[in-house]
C-alpha cells in the first residue's frame, strides 16, 4: 500500500528493431515513453528527428472505417449477451490476427459502402417526395405543366392566398376585362392555386388585378406532361428506390455475423493507434533510436529480459528529488484499499514524494459512508449491485474500483443499519400494523436517527476530530521524516499542546498555583513559531493570521462533519415519510407499492449525497491536513481493449 518506485530510463537501439521492440513493450505493459520536449530543444540532440505520423494517420483512418461499420451493425440483430455480461477472452495472438483484421476490413467496407449507398438512397427519395408534393396541387388539372398558352392567349400557373375567397377573385377580374378565364386546381393551409388563360392584350390589366389578392406565379420549369402523368412516374421510381433500399439493408444484415471481428479488430486498431502514437515519442536517426521514460522498479526484471534480446545500450536510474515532478504516479494497493483509487483519481493523485492516501482514507470513508447511508435495506442493494457486477461483468480498472467501493460501502451501510434498527426506514413496522393494528413490532437498534440526535451529532463531531489529529500525525511524521522537525513542532505540535492545555483548563487539571501551565506553554509556542520567520511589525500580523487561521479553521473543519448526522437524519425521515404515506392506504399492495417507489428515489439521492460528502470529507478536511499533490498517472505502453479482455496463450 505504497506509491510504486519507478526508474528512469534512457535507450538507443537500432532503428531496424523499432516495431518488434514496440510491440514487446506494449506486450509488456510497464513501460511509459516520455515526450521528448526538452531533447528537441538542444541543439546537442540535433541529429536525432521525431518518427513521421503517417503511420498514425493511416491507422486512425481504419479505426474510424471500423467504428462507422460498427455504428451501423449496433442497431440490426440481436447482440451477443447484455448489460451485465462478461467480455469475451481471446488471446494476444488472437487479437493480433492478421487473416482476422483482412475479413474485419473487407466486412467493414461492405458495410460502410452499403450504408453510404443506403443514404443516397434516402436522398434520392427526399428529392423525389419533394417534387411529388410540388406536383399535387395540380393533380386535378389535365393540362400538360409545360403549356404556357398560344399566340393569342397566355396560361400562367400560379397560386394566391388561401383565406381570399376564389368568387372575388374571379368577381375583380371580370370587372377590370372579360378576357381572362380562372381555371382552379388544388389547395392548401397557405395557397389557393389555379391557371389563368388570358388574352394577351388584357395581361398587364388581369395581372395587375391580381396583384391585389397576392398572386404569384408557380415555377413549373423542367415539367412535361400532366402533374398525374409525373405523379405515377414518380411513384414508380419511388418503388424502384424502396426496393433498393431494402436490398441494401438486407446486405448489411447479412454481414452481422461479423460484428464481433469488427469489434475485435476495433481493439487491435487500439493497441496499434496507441503503438503509433507512442512511436511519435521516439527520436531516431538513420539507423538508431532514443527514447527515455519510467519503469516500475518492481518490473526492471521483466524489462531487463526484454531488452536484452536486442542491440541495444540502456540504463535505469533512480529519479533525482529535482525530476520528482515529471515521475508519473502508480499506486499499488490491496483489495481493500484499492476501490479508493475511484476517489484519489478524481481527486488528484499525491506527489511522487508524498504519501499514498488510500490505505489512511479506506476506514474514513467506509465508515463515514455507511454512518451515512444506516439502513440494512440499502445495504443489501448496494452489496448485491456489486456482486452482480463483479461476478457478470467481471469488470476491470475504473469500474473494477467502482463495484469494489460500492461493495464495501453497501457492507458498511448494513452493519450501521443494523445498529440503528434501520430496514427501508420504519417499512417492517409499518407493514406489521396494516397487517396488525395492535402490532408493537420494532428492530432492535443501539440508537436512532429521531430518538439520539444530539448524541449522533455530538459522535460525528468526534469522528471529524479522530480524523482531523489523524491528518495532522501524519502531517508530523511525514515532516520528521523528511527533516523538517521544527516545522512539526510549531505548526501541529503547537496546537496539539493548545488543545489539550484547553481541555485540561476546562476540567482544572494541570493548574499550578491557579494558571493554566500547559494552555500557557502552548500559547508561547504559538507566539514563537509564527512569528520566527517575521520581522518588525510582520511579526504581529504573523501571529494574528495564525491564531486566527488555526483556529477558525480547526474548529471549521470539525464543524463539517455534522453533516454525517444531517444525511443520517434526512434519509431517515425521508424513508419514514414514504413509509407512512403507504401506510395510509390501509392494504399491504399499496403500501408496498408506495413504499418501493419512495424507498427507491430516496435510496438513489443517498447515494448520490453520501458519496459527494463523504469525497468532501475527505479531500478537504483531511487531505487539507497532509496531502501533498501533484502527481501524474502513470500511462504505459500497454493492452487496452474494450470489447475483449486477454488472456494468457
Amino acid at each position: 500500500m505504497s506509491i510504486v518506485k519507478m526508474k528512469h530510463i534512457r535507450l538507443f537501439g537500432m532503428a531496424a528493431d523499432r516495431e518488434t521492440l514496440l510491440r514487446q513493450l506494449q506486450h509488456l505493459g510497464c513501460v511509459e515513453i516520455s515526450e521528448p520536449t526538452d531533447k528537441l530543444a538542444d541543439p546537442d540532440w540535433a541529429a536525432l528527428t521525431r518518427v513521421d505520423d503517417a503511420g498514425l494517420a493511416r491507422v486512425k483512418a481504419d479505426a474510424a472505417l471500423l467504428n462507422a461499420a460498427l455504428n451501423t451493425l449496433k442497431g440490426i440483430g440481436k447482440e451477443k449477451g447484455g448489460l451485465l455480461q462478461a467480455r469475451p477472452e481471446v488471446t494476444e495472438g488472437q487479437l493480433f490476427d492478421e487473416g482476422l483484421r483482412a475479413s474485419a476490413m473487407e466486412a467493414a467496407q461492405a458495410v460502410n459502402a452499403q450504408e453510404k449507398r443506403i443514404s443516397a438512397i434516402q436522398n434520392e427519395q427526399g428529392k423525389l417526395r419533394a417534387q411529388k408534393a410540388a406536383l399535387t396541387p395540380w393533380l386535378e388539372l389535365d393540362i400538360p405543366l409545360e403549356t404556357t398558352g398560344t399566340r393569342e392567349v397566355s396560361a400562367t400557373f400560379g397560386a394566391v392566398m388561401s383565406t381570399v375567397a376564389l368568387d372575388t377573385v374571379k368577381q375583380a377580374l371580370e370587372e377590370a376585362t372579360e378576357l381572362v378565364e380562372v381555371i382552379p386546381a388544388g389547395k392548401d393551409r397557405e395557397f389557393q392555386y389555379v391557371l389563368i388563360l388570358c388574352h394577351r392584350s388584357a395581361e398587364e390589366t388581369a395581372f395587375e388585378t391580381l396583384k391585389k389578392f397576392g398572386f404569384s406565379r408557380s415555377s413549373l420549369r423542367g415539367w412535361t406532361g400532366t402533374a398525374r402523368e409525373n405523379t405515377d412516374r414518380l411513384e414508380g421510381e419511388l418503388r424502384r428506390l424502396e426496393g433498393e433500399l431494402a436490398e441494401a439493408k438486407g446486405a448489411i444484415a447479412a454481414l452481422v455475423p461479423h460484428r464481433e471481428d469488427i469489434k475485435l479488430c476495433i481493439d487491435r486498431m487500439t493497441q496499434e493507434i496507441q503503438r503509433e502514437e507512442y512511436k511519435g515519442r521516439l527520436l531516431q536517426s538513420q539507423a538508431t533510436i532514443f527514447f527515455e521514460g519510467w519503469v516500475p522498479a518492481e518490473n526492471l526484471p521483466a524489462l531487463e529480459k526484454v531488452l536484452g534480446q536486442y542491440p541495444a545500450a540502456w540504463e535505469a536510474n533512480d529519479p533525482a528529488p529535482e525530476e520528482y515532478p515529471q515521475v508519473p504516479i502508480k499506486l499499488k494497493n490491496n483489495k481493500l484499499t484499492r476501490p479508493l483509487n475511484m476517489v484519489t483519481n478524481m481527486y488528484v493523485l499525491p506527489a511522487y514524494d508524498g504519501v499514498d492516501p488510500n490505505p489512511l482514507m479506506a476506514p474514513f470513508f467506509i465508515f463515514f459512508f455507511g454512518l451515512m447511508m444506516a439502513d440494512m435495506g440499502y445495504g443489501i442493494l448496494m452489496v448485491a449491485a456489486a456482486l452482480v457486477v463483479i461476478y457478470k461483468m467481471k469488470p476491470k480498472d475504473g469500474m473494477a474500483d467502482f463495484a469494489g467501493l460500492l461493495l464495501l460501502c453497501g457492507i458498511s451501510t448494513f452493519l450501521m443499519g443494523a445498529l440503528t434498527g434501520g430496514f427501508f426506514g420504519d417499512f417492517i413496522p409499518q407493514l406489521a400494523k396494516i397487517i396488525n393494528p395492535a402490532s408493537t413490532l420494532a428492530l432492535p437498534a443501539l440508537f436512532t436517527p429521531l430518538n439520539d440526535t444530539l448524541a449522533i451529532l455530538i459522535g460525528s463531531l468526534v469522528l471529524g476530530l479522530i480524523q482531523i489529529i489523524t491528518g495532522m500525525i501524519i502531517s508530523v511524521v511525514r515532516k520528521v521524516q523528511t527533516g523538517d522537525v521544527a516545522d512539526a513542532i510549531w505548526s501541529e505540535v503547537t496546537w496539539w499542546i493548545i488543545l489539550g492545555g484547553a481541555a485540561l483548563a476546562i476540567l482544572g487539571i494541570g493548574s499550578v498555583g491557579g494558571y493554566p501551565v500547559v494552555l500557557i506553554v502552548g500559547l508561547v509556542m504559538l507566539v514563537i513559531g509564527s512569528t520566527r520567520n517575521a520581522k518588525g511589525f510582520g511579526k504581529l500580523t504573523a501571529l494574528i493570521g495564525a491564531v486566527y487561521n488555526g483556529a477558525t479553521g480547526f474548529f471549521s473543519d470539525i464543524l463539517s462533519y455534522a453533516r454525517l448526522m444531517a444525511l443520517m437524519l434526512a434519509g431517515s425521515v425521508i424513508a419514514q415519510v414514504f413509509n407512512t404515506l403507504g401506510s395510509v392506504t390501509g392494504n399491504v399492495v399499496g403500501f408496498v407499492i408506495i413504499s418501493f417507489i419512495g424507498n427507491m428515489l430516496n435510496f438513489a439521492l443517498n447515494l448520490l449525497g453520501c458519496y459527494v460528502h463523504d469525497l468532501r470529507l475527505q479531500c478537504l478536511e483531511f487531505f487539507g491536513r497532509f496531502y501533498k499533490e501533484g502527481g501524474k498517472p502513470f500511462r504505459p505502453l500497454f493492452i487496452h481493449t474494450k470489447y475483449v479482455d486477454i488472456k494468457e496463450e
